[in-house]
This record gives C-alpha cells, sequence and structure tokens, in this order.
C-alpha cells in the first residue's frame, strides 16, 4: 500500500443515497481471477445511461468521489474498493459509510471522509455547478480545503487509521512493524508449548 499523505483534485458529485457494493461493482465483476480491471466495472449497470455523472467529460479526471449518505453498504466485497481506486478514485466523501465498506476502504488505501449531511448536500450542489473545484485532503491535518468557496472541512479520522495511511501499512505491514518482538517471542518461548516439528 503507498502511502496517503495530500490528495489534490477535483471531484465527482454522485447524488444518491444508500449506494450498495453491488451497484458498485456487479456481481458479475467477482468472477475475475485477477484483482486488476475493476474499474470497467465501477457502476456499470448505471453506465449505460448516457446522463449518468461518471460518464459527463467535465468530470473527467476526478480524484474524489462525493456520495450521499450510507455510502457502501451491503456486502463485504472488497472488489467495491477496487473498483473505486482502479477508475482513479482516492478519496469518498459521505455523510455516512457501511461500516464494512469503510474498514476495506482503510485497509486498502482508499479514504473515507465523514462529513456532516448538510454540509455533503452542500459539496454534491457545489460541484454540480462547478466540475472545476478543487480540494486539498491533508491525512495529517484531518482536513478538506475547497479554496473557492473559502471552506474548511475537517473530519474525524483514527489514530491508527492516520497512521496507516501516511506510512502506507497495510494489515502485513503493520505486523512486519512488529517482526523483532515476533523473532523474540518465538526464539524464547517456552519448549511445553507446540512446536512446527511434531512428528
Amino acid at each position: 500500500m503507498k502511502p496517503v499523505k495530500i490528495i489534490e483534485g477535483t471531484a465527482v458529485p454522485l447524488d444518491r443515497s444508500d449506494v450498495d457494493t453491488d451497484q458498485i461493482i456487479p456481481s458479475d465483476w467477482l468472477k475475475r481471477v485477477e484483482r486488476t480491471g475493476f474499474e470497467k466495472g465501477l457502476f456499470s449497470e448505471w453506465r449505460d445511461d448516457k446522463n449518468f455523472i461518471l460518464n459527463d467529460e467535465a468530470y473527467a479526471g476526478a480524484r474524489i468521489l462525493i456520495a450521499g449518505p450510507n455510502f457502501g453498504t451491503g456486502s463485504s466485497r472488497e472488489h467495491a474498493v477496487w473498483a473505486i481506486q482502479q477508475a482513479g478514485f482516492d478519496a469518498v466523501i459521505s455523510p455516512r459509510f457501511g461500516p464494512i465498506f469503510k474498514n476495506n476502504a482503510t485497509k486498502n488505501g482508499l479514504v473515507p471522509i465523514e462529513i456532516d449531511s448538510q454540509l455533503g448536500k452542500q459539496l454534491i450542489s457545489e460541484v454540480g455547478k462547478n466540475p472545476d473545484l478543487h480540494f486539498v485532503i491533508d491525512i495529517a491535518q484531518r482536513s478538506v480545503e475547497i479554496p473557492q468557496l473559502g471552506l474548511s472541512i475537517e473530519f474525524e479520522l483514527e489514530d491508527s487509521v492516520q497512521e496507516r495511511f501516511l506510512k502506507g501499512l497495510d494489515d502485513i505491514g503493520i505486523t512486519l512493524n512488529n517482526a523483532e518482538a515476533i523473532t523474540n517471542f518465538e526464539t524464547n518461548r517456552g519448549q511445553w508449548l507446540p512446536s512446527q516439528n511434531l512428528i
């Protein structure tokens, strides 16, 4: 996982609530063996509508997805996070996330930012009017700056999750941080404990 410190760029306003993981990445895409190529399945059933917001060239290259409340509800599929990331998004802003989706996001380097519901509506409206609005997300400061609107938004982020982002630590990386302690334990463990050499 790459470190995530500052995210700068434009946003896409997805003005829909209760978007579940099956809408983010339909189940047909779960048959893939590889962990790549999921961007083609992102909201694929909605992409058939030429008026769907992600089909609007004005929002091409956006790095931030702004969604309605209860984004990512439903199943535990990590594929939803992979699809969003592989489509070029580094952060999702919503008044509320499905808890499993939010956990998967933090473990894969996608920043989930929860904000007040009224503020969420305001951001969707403002980005809908101006696709060129520039966002600066600072993980160390736990803040979102939108200079053109004069907005500075603070968001909550657990210390352990913040460290995960700033240092680029996935679960394996966090475990390897304790490699010396693990080695010491294995070296000095009591003889009465089970070992790998059992016959």
